[in-house]
């Protein structure tokens, strides 16, 4: 990482693999595409915090991420569902605009759930994010994406977001069967979690505001390397 974002860790497992990374360090969150092997997204994010109970980084305004598009540069929601998953993709490089993103994964939980905020740092929903979970190596964490979603309200309320999504997922060959009753059994106890409001939600997280000191941190021109050295958040 460049100025700033090198990586720094309160602990090493054998082999190199980073275990911890120290606040303000600076690391990817990637997405692999599905059904595939390579990283379509990757978001470069600071650490919040780090240990055996969660991992917390925070993705600036402003910070260059890489996105899938079609092949042709369109965007991937412009195209209509029966077809978004089957045209040829690429990927691109943009920025995240808008207010930035506070994201938090407890080891080996198969969701994580982002913060959003209005402007002016409104608090506006949680996110959960059904996910495979993270696996960490020297350079951030690494994901696959499952379709399914969850918002949740400041009064406690949620709503299933993008089934749609994941049924033509279904169709396309995508999701099969097997990983279908994963990620409902994976959003129920999600939704177990909602119900009793318990952590992250009940952590108060929604009144955490970024270190004004940090820099947003840069896109490297490696960002889809394949990890060296990879390693789970167990022992």
């Amino acid at each position: 990482m460049e100025d700033g974002g090198a990586v720094t860790t309160t602990d090493v497992e054998a082999g190199g693999s980073t275990r911890f990374w120290a606040p303000g360090t600076q690391i990817l969150w990637r997405y692999r595409e599905n059904a595939g092997r390579r990283f379509h997204i990757a978001r470069p994010v600071t650490v919040v915090r780090d240990d055996d109970e969660i991992l917390a980084v925070w993705l600036a305004p402003g910070t260059q991420c890489v996105k899938p598009v079609l092949a042709d540069g369109t965007s991937v929601h412009l195209e209509p569902l029966e077809t978004r998953y089957t045209k040829p993709r690429a990927v691109q490089r943009d920025r995240w605009f808008g207010t930035g993103v506070l994201k938090l994964a407890r080891p080996g939980e198969p969701w994580s759930v982002w913060l959003f905020w209005e402007p002016g740092w409104l608090f506006k929903n949680w996110y959960v994010n059904l996910e495979e979970p993270l696996a960490r190596w020297a350079g951030g964490v690494d994901s696959e994406d499952h379709f399914l979603d969850i918002s949740v309200h400041p009064d406690r309320s949620w709503h299933w977001r993008d089934e749609d999504e994941f049924a033509q997922a279904q169709r396309d060959g995508l999701v099969d069967d097997r990983l279908a009753a994963r990620v409902r059994e994976a959003g129920r106890g999600a939704v177990e979690v909602i119900r009793a409001w318990g952590p992250p939600f009940s952590d108060d997280w929604q009144h955490w505001r970024p270190d004004p000191a940090w820099a947003v941190p840069s896109l490297p021109e490696d960002w889809d390397r394949t990890p060296a050295h990879m390693s789970s958040r167990d022992p």
